[in-house]
C-alpha cells in the first residue's frame, strides 16, 4: 500500500482517481493504530459575513481503530489537537485557538469516538471544549492492504452547538470537515 498524504486521493486499479463512495475489503480484525503523520483533519468555511472562503487543518494525535466482528459495532476513538489549528493567516489562528473560540489551553484536545457503522455512515460523538454532540460521517472512500488501511470521510459540523460562538457573522458557522487516516495494525 502507498502511504497518501491528506488531500491526495487513492487511485483505482486503472489509475483513475476514486470520486464516489466504493464499499471496500474488510480490514483484518486487530487493533490498528491511526499513523499521526499521514492523517489530518482539514475543513472548508467561510468568513467576512460569508464572502470570503477559509481553508485549514487540524493534527490528529492519537487514535486507534478496533477491527472486530460485527462492524456494525466499531472501536473507534480519534484525538485531534485544538492548538494544530492552521488556516496560513497567523492572526486568525491565534484568535481561533483563544479562549474566545476553541480556547487550546483550557481544552487541548478534541475527541471523536464511534457509535455505529451503517453502510458508508459512521456515527459516533465528537467533544470540543467539554460539549460533546453526536456526529455522522460519511465514508467517501477506503482502501485495504495487508496490515494496513486508509479511509476518508467529511461531515459538516456546527461550532456553536459546540459553545464555540464568538464572531458570529463574521466566522462561519458551518465547518464541512473532511478525516483522512492511514491506520496501521498494531
Amino acid at each position: 500500500m502507498t502511504a497518501h498524504k491528506p488531500g491526495q486521493l487513492n487511485t483505482g486499479t486503472a489509475g483513475a482517481p476514486s470520486t464516489s463512495p466504493v464499499p471496500q475489503a474488510t480490514p483484518q480484525p486487530g487493533r490498528y493504530e491511526i499513523d499521526t503523520t499521514c492523517s489530518a483533519v482539514t475543513f472548508r468555511t467561510r468568513h467576512m459575513f460569508g464572502l470570503a472562503p477559509v481553508r485549514g487543518s487540524f493534527a490528529i494525535r492519537a487514535g486507534t481503530v478496533d477491527v472486530a466482528g460485527p462492524l456494525t459495532d466499531p472501536g473507534i476513538y480519534a484525538e485531534i489537537e485544538a492548538a494544530s489549528f492552521r488556516t496560513g493567516n497567523g492572526q486568525r489562528d491565534r484568535n481561533v485557538r483563544s479562549a474566545r473560540l476553541l480556547d487550546a489551553g483550557q481544552y487541548p484536545v478534541m475527541t471523536f469516538a464511534a457509535e455505529r457503522l451503517d453502510g458508508l455512515a459512521l456515527t459516533g460523538t465528537l467533544t470540543v471544549r467539554d460539549v460533546t454532540r453526536p456526529v455522522s460521517l460519511s465514508i467517501e472512500q477506503s482502501a485495504v492492504s495487508s496490515g494496513s488501511f486508509t479511509a476518508r470521510a467529511a461531515t459538516r459540523i456546527d461550532r456553536t452547538a459546540f459553545g464555540v460562538s464568538a464572531y458570529r457573522g463574521l466566522a462561519g458557522r458551518y465547518l464541512d470537515m473532511t478525516v483522512e487516516v492511514q491506520c496501521v495494525r498494531k
